[in-house]
Formats: C-alpha cells, structure tokens, sequence
C-alpha cells in the first residue's frame, strides 16, 4: 500500500484513483508528527503531493510556502528514512531560471526566480539529504482543482478574445500521468528525476488546443486566442521563460509519459460533458 499526501487537489486527488494508493486529506504535515501516520497505515512507499502551490501569493506568503513545501517535506521524508520506507517528493520545473536553450536535465543546475520555487528547491535538498526521490513535473493540470486549463474552459465561454502569454516554454502534464509516474518511482533507486507530458510547447499553445477542444463539445464566446509576451502580462512572481523537462532518464526506465494533448481531452470531457 502507498500512502499519498495532498488528497483533494489534482495530484493526490488523481493517486487515489490507484486501488493500492490511500489518500490523506488535510494532513498538515508542518503541525502533524509523521510518525504517527506512520504507524497508523504502515505503507510500504509514501508519494508527498500535498504542497503550496500559489505562485503568485508565495511572494506575500513566503513563511508559509516553505513551511508546506520545505518543512513540512522534510519532517515527512525522515520519517520515511527510520523506517526505511521509499519516498517520492512531487517538485516542479520553477526551480530552473529558465535561461537555458535546451531541456534541463536531472543534472542541471537550479536556480529559482520566485519565492514558491525556492520553497521546493529547499524541499529537494531536505528529501535528498534524507535519502528520498525527488520527481519534477510542470504545467500540471485537470478537471480537479484550480489549474490553468479549467481557467481557459470558462474564460472561452465568456470572453470574445483571450490573450495568453506566448515566449514562455514548457510541459504540461496531466495530473494523472503524475500519478502513474509518481508511483511507477517508487520502485526505482532514490534520486532526481523529469516526468512531464509531451511535447514542449508555448501557454498559448497549450490554451489555443483547449479551447479547439472545448469548441467540440460546447459553442463558445472565444473567437480568437491571441499571443502576448510575458511583459504584457506582470505578475508578482517572475517565471522562467524556458522550463522544459528532458525525460531521457525515466523513459529510459520504461515509464513513458503520455501526450499532453490526451489529457487535455480528457479533462474537456470530464468539464464539458
């Protein structure tokens, strides 16, 4: 049995869907003893998907960003290692600067720009140190929660033009290939590694192909989704230009992440039945 924090948003809510997966909910992992979870359910592996996920606000909220996302991972993953229990740490593609003009490795030096991924650098330090799995991901979305594709489905159904930034590269990733992959890891020796959907493409990309998708199955008010550059959309929180995942390692082992494109339909489906 796997034992999977975070349930109620997209990640855990997608691991529970596993039969040998069991979901924690509002587990506070920065004012609960992990101990005694441990000893509740005895899981033979453990996947930490409970995280603070708020880009934006982790610039206001930094105290607690790192709490949840350092601390909070930390507590969890040593008490994994005193008892020898396998542990996967679901990270991001926000710790890369995104300078680079090629897919970051495993091996690759990180760098945030924001506060939130600071906190989850800081967080893969601790689980490393402790001797965990750290797995990076980027871009996750579903019909569960609050992400970028729910937002763009609504958005098509009451805006005539949505403009979406376009000099920004990366994976997105349907929650449920987390999931797949997050567990799939938990067999694998410890260590960094990429798994995130495919190909790599632009925010507005990825928007222009959801709401191609949602026009399937619902007339829209979207008559154009339109390119803008990152400095016609400021935000609090910088984010890197280039955060695409190189997935050599894990599909050398095997685990194959899926088309992006796939989960998009899904989750229109599952919105817009």
């Amino acid at each position: 049995m796997i034992l999977a924090t975070g349930e109620g948003g997209q990640v855990g809510t997608a691991l529970t869907e596993y039969g040998k997966v069991i979901g924690l909910a509002d587990y506070d992992l920065t004012v609960h003893d992990p101990n005694a979870v441990l000893e509740r359910f005895r899981p033979h592996a453990v996947i930490n998907a409970a995280a603070f996920t708020g880009v934006d606000r982790a610039e206001s909220e930094r105290e607690l960003a790192f709490a949840i996302n350092a601390t909070g991972a930390m507590k969890l993953a040593h008490a994994c290692r005193a008892r020898g229990i396998p542990f996967v740490q679901i990270s991001t593609d926000y710790v890369f600067d995104g300078a680079s003009n090629v897919a970051y490795t495993e091996l690759d030096r990180t760098g945030p720009l924001n506060v939130y991924g600071e906190s989850k650098e800081a967080g893969e330090r601790a689980v490393l140190l402790a001797g965990g799995t750290i797995m990076r991901t980027s871009w996750v979305f579903s019909s569960v929660g609050s992400n970028f594709l729910k937002t763009i489905v609504r958005l098509a159904g009451e805006q005539k033009e949505l403009r979406i930034v376009a000099d920004q590269y990366g994976c997105p990733t349907h929650a449920s290939e987390v999931a797949r992959m997050a567990v799939a890891l938990t067999e694998q020796p410890p260590g960094i590694y990429h798994a995130c959907g495919a190909p790599a493409t632009t925010w507005h990309q990825f928007a222009k192909m959801i709401v191609d998708e949602a026009r399937k199955r619902r007339k829209l008010v979207c008559e154009k989704v339109a390119p803008i550059t990152t400095a016609e959309f400021p935000t609090p929180a910088r984010r890197p230009m280039m955060s695409v995942l190189d997935t050599s390692k894990i599909r050398a082992l095997g685990i194959v992440p899926a088309p992006w494109l796939d989960g998009v339909r899904q989750s229109v489906v599952e919105l817009l039945p």
